[in-house]
């Protein structure tokens, strides 16, 4: 009898407790939906704003007035200043933006190009990222700590997808292998921030150049006769 009436007691127990956890779990799902929403639209908020800071950025420099970005994105400029309390939090943000976009790029293009095209692309987005970061090599040299991480974020994001795709695109047959991809790497940042960083299609024509450079097969040596 008393098992009997334990085993009813556990049972009425299990069951209120079953009850509690899909009532729990039932009033927790609108929070969480709620809560993932919230985060979504914040994000966005914060991609929209970021986007306007590197559009003016490319076009005034890193020193543009911040009621500028905020027109742009369509925020007050205190939404600024909430996310970003100083000028170089809002630059280093804006940079590392720009970073994990074109390093998410490289297995786009890779799954859509042929290996030698898709570094060729790749190489142009990176060029395009270092000729529109106006003022930054100035910021990033000025010892401001909000910088300090950028170089470390840059090899952590950046040189590993290059060097995939530079990989590929030589193990494919499709550019030379006697090149050393941090060198190349380096002189695609140089041609953007030669004297004619002015003139887009400046760096544009000499880096297909230097891609067909790439994709030259060197000729063999032949021994004298």
């Amino acid at each position: 009898m008393f098992l009997i009436q334990n085993t009813e007691h556990c049972s009425v127990w299990q069951g209120a407790m079953n009850g509690r956890e899909k009532d729990r779990k039932h009033r927790g799902t609108p929070r969480s939906h709620a809560a993932r929403r919230v985060r979504s639209d914040a994000q966005r908020n914060l991609d929209v704003l970021l986007q306007a800071a590197k559009e003016v950025f490319a076009v005034s420099g890193v020193d543009a007035p911040v009621r500028k970005i905020a027109e742009k994105a369509g925020f007050g400029v205190g939404t600024i200043y909430r996310h970003f309390p100083q000028r170089s939090d809002l630059v280093a943000a804006v940079f590392r933006h720009e970073l994990d976009a074109c390093a998410d790029a490289a297995p786009a293009l890779a799954a859509r190009y042929s290996p030698g095209e898709a570094l060729a692309r790749w190489m142009q987005r990176y060029a395009d990222l270092v000729a529109t970061k106006r003022g930054l090599a100035a910021a990033l040299h000025s010892g401001d700590p909000s910088f300090d991480a950028l170089p470390g974020y840059f090899e952590l994001r950046l040189r590993p997808a290059f060097r995939g795709l530079f990989q590929a695109a030589a193990d494919a047959g499709e550019i030379r292998a006697d090149v050393d991809p941090d060198e190349l790497l380096t002189a695609v940042a140089g041609l953007c921030v030669s004297a004619h960083n002015d003139r887009p299609d400046y760096s544009r024509r000499m880096l297909s150049l230097l891609v067909d450079g790439l994709r030259a097969v060197p000729k063999r040596s032949h021994p004298a006769p």
